[in-house]
Order: C-alpha cells, then sequence, then structure tokens
C-alpha cells in the first residue's frame, strides 16, 4: 500500500512538472530569439566604421551618432559563443527554464593534432569558396549619374552558347565630336550581331570591344545588337562584363550555367474532381520510411497502426538488425544492412529507393492515430515553397512536442563560424494558422523527396544525430512546422517489476552512448572540420 501511493504521489509529480513545461513553452503571440551576446559602445562604433565602403575624404570629418540598437545587429567580422551560468540543478529544469549552453568543438580532438586538423580544414575551405563562389557574388556598386545604362541582373547564358547583352544604351546631355563604349568580358567573346551604318567596331569577336559613332542614336542602335558568347566552359559560374565611357565606369553579370533539369512526379489524378485536401491521392504521393533496429515489436505496430489508415501506401524500411528477421506484406520494401551500419546510413538507404514525390520519415516506435492526417501536410507541402513540414509527437503522458528549432551561423574568422540553436520558429504561415516556418523539426515529416536526397544524410553520424541534417540542409531547405498533426509514441517507461529484455539492453548501448563516447566525439569533430564551426550554443 505504502508503495502504490509513493508511486501515485511521483505519478502526480512528473504530471504537474509536464504540465508547467507546457504552459512554459507554449508560443506567445511576438516571439524572440536570444542574443547571447552583445557589446555596446566604442566597440560598436568601431564595429560600423569596419562596415562602410571606403572613406570617401569628404565624409571622413564629419561626425556622426551611433544607434547602438541597430549597429549590434550587424555581423561582425569575429563571433563568439557564450552560454548563461547560473540555474538550479533539478529534474526538468533545464525544459522548464532552459539555458543557453556553449560549446566549443575543437575539444573532439586531442591537442597534439589539433593544428594539423586545422590546417586541413583551412586548405579544403579554400578549395570549398573557390568552387562555390563566382563573379556574380562580387558587389558592383553603380556610380551616380552615370550616362551608361545596362543591366544590373538577369542576364544568363548557357555554357559556350550566345546571347544578345539586354538594355545597353549610352545618354549624353551634351552633344560630343564622337561618343564611345568599350566593353570587356573574361570568360567570353563579345560581339555585334548587325552592323549599324556609321558606327565602327572595334576587337568584335574577342574579350575586349569598342564602339564608336558620332551620332549618338546609330551607337545606341548598335548596343542593341551587342552579343555575348561564353568560351569557357563552366557548368555555373558568372563572367563580370566591363563597360565605360569618357571615365565612367559600369560592370554586371552575366551567369553562365545549365538550365535546372526538372525532376517531376507524376502523381496521376485525385481520387475525386473535389479540391478538398482528403482527397488527395496518399498512395501515390506519399512513401513512409523508417529506419529500424532490434526493435520489430515496435514496428509490426508501426506498419499496422499506418494500414488502419493508409491501406496502401508504401513502407520503406532500412534494418541493420544482426540477426534480421523478415518483414514482409503488400507495398512493404525491407532493406537489410550491416549490422550497426548507423541511424544516418539507415535513412540513406530508406530515402534512396522512395520514387514518389514525397516520402515522410517516422521513427519505428510511432503510432499513427486519427490526428495522423497526412493529407493536411501534403497541402501544406503542394500550396507553399516549402521542402520540408514536421508534425507533432504526443507521449503517453499526454505531452506533444514539435522539437522546433531555429538555426542561424554567425561569421567568424580564421577559427571558423559560430552555430547557434534556440527552441522556437520564425513566423506563422498565412493561410495555415498552425503552421510555423522554422529551421528543424521532430523526426516526424513529410518533405520533397528529391529535396532530402539533395542534401542527405551523413553516414559518419551512426548513434547520435538529428538536426545534422537540418545544418547542412540550411541555406537549401524552407522547412515548416505544424502541429495540428499528429503521432503518438510509444511509451518508453518501464514497470519497476518487468525486468529489460536482452535486446532493449541491446539497444539502449548502441541508442544511448555516453557523452564521452566516440560517437560525441564523431558528432563534434564533423561540425568543427566539415561544417567549419567553432563552437555551437544552444538553449
Amino acid at each position: 500500500m505504502r508503495s502504490l501511493r509513493k508511486t501515485l504521489l511521483l505519478a502526480v509529480l512528473a504530471s504537474v512538472l509536464l504540465v508547467l513545461a507546457i504552459l512554459h513553452s507554449w508560443p506567445t503571440r511576438v516571439y524572440t530569439t536570444v542574443d547571447v551576446w552583445q557589446r555596446q559602445g566604442p566597440e560598436a562604433e568601431k564595429h560600423l566604421l569596419g562596415r562602410l565602403p571606403d572613406a570617401d575624404p569628404l565624409l571622413s570629418n564629419i561626425s556622426f551618432h551611433v544607434r547602438d540598437h541597430v549597429a549590434s545587429l550587424l555581423a561582425r567580422n569575429g563571433c563568439v559563443c557564450e552560454g548563461e551560468s547560473g540555474g538550479v540543478n533539478l529534474p526538468f529544469a533545464q525544459l522548464l527554464f532552459p539555458r543557453v549552453s556553449a560549446q566549443l568543438l575543437h575539444t573532439a580532438f586531442n591537442a597534439s593534432q589539433l593544428e594539423e586538423v586545422k590546417q586541413r580544414r583551412a586548405k579544403e575551405f579554400q578549395s570549398f569558396q573557390k568552387r562555390s563562389q563566382t563573379s556574380a557574388d562580387v558587389l558592383i556598386l553603380a556610380q551616380a549619374n552615370s550616362p551608361l545604362q545596362y543591366p544590373t541582373q538577369g542576364v544568363e547564358v548557357r555554357p559556350l552558347k550566345t546571347i544578345l547583352v539586354p538594355g545597353l544604351a549610352l545618354h549624353h546631355s551634351h552633344r560630343r565630336a564622337l561618343y564611345q563604349v568599350d566593353l570587356a568580358a573574361t570568360l567570353g567573346t563579345l560581339n555585334v550581331a548587325a552592323d549599324v551604318d556609321g558606327v565602327t567596331v572595334r576587337g568584335d569577336g574577342e574579350m575586349r570591344m569598342s564602339l564608336s559613332s558620332a551620332r549618338l542614336p546609330s551607337l545606341n542602335r548598335q548596343l542593341q545588337f551587342v552579343t555575348y558568347t561564353n568560351t569557357l566552359f563552366h557548368p555555373s559560374t558568372a563572367d563580370t562584363v566591363q563597360l565605360q565611357s569618357e571615365g565612367h565606369r559600369a560592370a554586371f553579370s552575366i551567369r553562365i550555367r545549365h538550365g535546372v533539369t526538372p525532376k517531376l512526379y507524376d502523381s496521376g489524378p485525385k481520387l475525386t474532381c473535389s479540391p478538398v485536401p482528403a482527397e488527395y491521392n496518399i498512395s501515390a504521393l506519399v512513401t513512409v520510411a523508417t529506419k529500424t533496429f532490434l526493435r520489430y515489436d515496435k514496428l509490426q505496430d508501426l506498419i499496422s497502426s499506418i494500414r488502419r489508415y493508409y491501406p496502401t501506401v508504401t513502407i520503406v524500411i532500412a534494418d541493420d538488425s544482426e540477426s534480421p528477421k523478415s518483414i514482409s506484406g503488400p507495398n512493404i520494401e525491407h532493406y537489410i544492412m550491416p549490422f550497426g551500419k548507423g541511424w544516418f546510413a539507415g535513412r540513406n538507404l530508406a530515402v534512396s529507393q522512395v520514387t514518389t514525390k514525397y516520402l515522410l520519415w517516422v521513427d519505428d516506435d510511432f503510432i499513427f492515430t486519427a490526428d495522423t492526417k497526412l493529407e493536411k501536410l501534403v497541402e501544406v507541402l503542394e500550396r507553399t515553397t516549402l521542402d520540408l513540414v514536421g508534425g507533432a509527437v504526443r507521449e503517453v503522458t499526454g505531452y506533444t512536442s514539435t522539437y522546433r528549432q531555429t538555426i542561424s551561423i554567425e561569421p567568424g574568422e580564421d577559427d571558423g563560424d559560430c552555430l547557434h540553436m534556440r527552441r522556437g520558429f520564425h513566423h506563422v504561415i498565412q493561410g495555415f494558422p498552425n503552421c510555423v516556418v522554422t529551421d528543424g523539426v521532430i523526426n516526424f515529416f513529410l518533405a520533397r523527396t528529391d529535396k532530402v536526397q539533395q542534401v542527405g544524410f551523413d553516414p559518419r553520424l551512426a548513434r547520435v544525430a538529428h538536426l545534422e541534417f537540418f545544418i547542412d540542409g540550411l541555406g537549401a531547405l524552407h522547412v515548416g512546422s505544424c502541429d495540428d498533426v499528429t503521432v503518438n509514441h510509444s511509451t518508453k517507461l518501464r514497470l519497476p517489476w518487468v525486468s529489460q529484455s536482452e535486446s532493449d539492453k541491446t539497444y539502449a548501448k548502441f541508442r544511448y552512448p555516453p557523452a564521452s563516447s566516440d560517437a560525441a566525439h564523431t558528432k563534434n569533430g564533423l561540425l568543427f572540420f566539415k561544417n567549419r564551426f567553432q563552437c555551437l550554443t544552444r538553449n
């Protein structure tokens, strides 16, 4: 009897703490993120001056007053990761009163090898910059009142092809004896597609070309026929074209790249002609993908729950159990991997076999319910520019989590950038009041198959990994989260009188390695070297 009372008391206490956690984390109308560090006064003034273009001698002596609340928002030359100290060490304290923690990532390496690792990383980063940056990334400033007219953006040519350069013209308010425009390119040649009487063309077919005429209208007519031909092949780069006339100079970029090859999915007609979201043919649009390891009882519960609501949807299973069991049935694909190959390797395998427009990622211990409305998630992706939208996972206690995370990168110097992760989101999606835009979500999401395959999952993350996928996809994935589509999570609570099975012990050993394990070092090492971060902060 006394044991029962003690158990009930603990259950009530846990329930109260969970209610407090829900109330504490409930989103407010105005959402703010945590600023982990801020510098004011002379430091802000020095920082602001460093962001200005080259000093104009006519302006440098004019005084100004810094607006600290604005200047402090500008990106700095270096970044710092600072955590919050203090707080109380109680159960659920981090959930109820989240504090920002900071972690230096170079600690994943021994001190004796750190300098060599940094040198290798610096060399790889320089190579990455050469591959990824083009002339289109260079800042170009237009001079004031320039008589030159030229395109500012939108000029594009296929590799080794020719285009007419649009919008070139010269506007002079004073008459001159001779009008001249000079052009120069670096990755291609310049020419004219037609000759205009009274205009002299020099250097046609070369990287530098000059056009001149005594009549401005004739020169402008000739400028309409200027062509650019790419001569140095690259599948995706840019050329900067320089033009000048009587001391006036300008420059513009020409994108050189292949057209994007579309990857379209024919999902067939809707089940009816009705525009109602529920009429989406989920079996033709969505494949359910999961990774399993040892937990065949939970996997079978997942499959049974999926079949209750979506009888014909395809289920793809990646399995790296030591002694795989047969999982068969209509529209089930079971792929066997080497034992303990790992979490992200299994994700890669499962995702690689998806042929539908969308994939739904689920853990193998989830349970579909009447609230697992995939049609709602499909509707969000069909009507927005989002690439991925997460749902919510409901625990046996009733607590529901979306695990929304904002991810930002603060530029650093030679030591690397700073990675900041915070709970929360950016803004609500118009037309979907239960959905928000964020950067990372929980392990229950619907995504465009081609975008997930494009980002991929690093197979070196075998044990502990989740947000690393969203970090790799930052800038490539447009992520959302909806809290009105939920899936249940099988209970992880084990009654005291029920002994843990050998299978559960083996699973726990692989799934929950200690913080000092090789898995944690691998994770931090990849953030340090592959992603070039020096530190990370999170709450």
